[in-house]
This record gives structure tokens, sequence and C-alpha cells, in this order.
């Protein structure tokens, strides 16, 4: 009897991906200019990247700005966002991912505005982009 090769796919991740439904925005950065900001949902995500559905296709290689609607409430009452900043890996049709490189936890105002990018700036991405360009 031979040895045989199982064709199982070999997981190349250096961290473990988990099954993750939740609403996101994202804006997307491109020479110091915002080329694309849209919704979607994820699709998994783990502590260095998330894969998810777009409304358009992304530049690989740019940088990018993530909100993620968190399913946990701090304490119990208040809604949270995870903020992340990070890389467009790749991106087909509508499905894209991308590192996530510097995140943090934020909370949610009770009422939202009709479009929560639309009350802030574009400066925390782009100073993100900068340093990381710089190092």
């Amino acid at each position: 009897m031979g040895l045989e090769k199982a064709n199982t796919p070999v997981e190349r991740r250096a961290k473990k991906r988990f099954v993750m439904e939740r609403e996101i925005r994202y804006r997307v950065l491109e020479q110091d200019q915002i080329i694309a900001v849209g919704s979607g949902r994820t699709i998994n995500l783990s502590s260095n990247g998330v894969a998810f559905v777009t409304e358009n296709e992304l530049p690989a290689g740019a940088y990018i700005e993530v909100s993620i609607a968190w399913p946990a409430l701090l304490e119990n009452r208040c809604p949270l966002q995870l903020i992340g900043f990070g890389r467009v890996l790749r991106s087909a049709g509508r499905t894209a991912a991308a590192t996530l490189e510097q995140y943090e936890f934020r909370t949610l105002a009770r009422i939202l505005p009709e479009s929560p990018w639309s009350a802030r700036s574009d400066q925390k991405l782009r100073r993100w982009a900068e340093a990381v360009a710089r190092s």
C-alpha cells in the first residue's frame, strides 16, 4: 500500500477565521484621496483580516478603514463597533479581503446619524496610511 496525499486544501492563514455575518462600512484611500465609500456584510473575520461583500470591486493594495457592527454589547446595554485599518488584499466582483493591521472598539451613539461617515473626517485614515508609508 502506498501513501496517498489527501485532497484537502492546506490552510496558510496565521490566524483562525471565524464566520461572522455583520454589517460593515468601509472607506478606501489611494494617493491621499478617498476613492470609495460603501457598505456590505462581513463573511469571516480574524484578528488580522476580514473578508466581506462590497458594493464595488476595490483596488488591491489600497488603504482601507472598516467599521463593523459588533455583536456584543458593552455592559449589556451599549452597542459597539470595531474600527480597523489595513490594506485591501484582493477583490473579485463583490467580494474583498483586507488586512486588519490596527483596530479598536468604539461605543455607538444611541441614535445613529443617517450616514456615520459623513460626520467623521478622513484624517485618521490619512494619518494611519502616512505612518505606514513612512515605516
